[in-house]
């Protein structure tokens, strides 16, 4: 098993979450510019500034730990692998959407297991946590709904931006025979869902900064998240997330997106 201290690994990513809502508060809602990187992604000097700060505080206190981040180069290290995204929903915090979020996960590569994940969302004050066997919200127990049958889901996804045509027949098809679908949220969403206030998401074009800290959240309120084949989400996944409230709901979805019709209309 990990030899880390998980209550040190929270304690340390509480402080993380602090130094960088100061920095994305000096900015958000001041019509911060941004420039658009070679992926037509946008980024604000709040990006860049907190990674710097996350990377300069992971540095002074693990030196022997890697570093995967979406602003800078990676970093490798020993056993332990950090996955950190400054300001997941970019875009929202651009446009003054209090919903974006700060991310922090830890790796175990030798177990190849994401030990700790946070989801901080500094604009409202709420915090995830989750080490795989538990979650937490703002301190507090969280718990997943206990919905098992997509037609009684409540559905979420970023964006319609974010799929290919083909993954879009797949989120449009799934979605419509749920009980609703909605819009918006980045990692805000996954916290919603580990709180058991939505069902269900469904999303592509995740990096891994994006997805590892939500693993452990999701999983320690009870929930399942895997990539669009049902497998293990690993630094190796193509960025299709699933995740769900129950594995009845989520063996209904992958049927669904793996049946004939639905797994044609990816391929096209």
């Amino acid at each position: 098993m990990s030899d880390i201290d998980l209550a040190n690994i929270e304690a340390f990513c509480a402080e993380l979450a602090e130094g960088g809502k100061a920095i994305s508060m000096r900015y958000f809602r001041q019509k911060t510019a941004f420039e658009q990187k070679e992926d037509l992604s946008p980024v604000t000097i709040a990006d860049q500034s907190i990674e710097a700060y996350m990377r300069e505080r992971i540095h002074a206190a693990f030196p022997d730990h890697g570093i995967v981040g979406e602003e800078m180069e990676a970093e490798e290290g020993g056993r332990y692998t950090w996955y950190i995204d400054p300001i997941d929903g970019t875009k929202s915090f651009i446009s003054g959407m209090p919903f974006y979020g700060l991310l922090a996960a830890l790796r175990d590569t030798e177990e190849d297991r994401t030990v700790f994940g946070m989801i901080d969302i500094p604009a409202i004050g709420e915090r995830w946590t989750g080490t795989g066997d538990a979650a937490r919200f703002n301190g507090a127990p969280a718990k997943v709904s206990a919905c098992t049958a997509l037609a009684d889901a409540q559905i979420y996804t970023t964006s319609q931006d974010i799929f290919s045509d083909g993954d879009w027949q797949v989120y449009d098809r799934i979605s419509r025979a749920a009980r609703f679908r909605r819009f918006g949220g980045d990692c805000y969403i996954y916290g919603l869902l580990a709180s058991g206030y939505i069902d269900l998401v469904i999303e592509t074009s995740l990096k891994t900064f994006d997805f590892m800290a939500l693993m452990p959240i999701i999983e320690g309120a009870g929930g399942i998240i895997t990539d669009w084949e049902g497998r293990a989400l690993t630094p190796q996944s193509d960025g299709r997330v699933v995740a769900a409230a129950t594995r009845a709901l989520l063996d209904e979805v992958l049927d669904m997106i793996n049946g004939p019709g639905l797994a044609r209309a990816r391929q096209a």
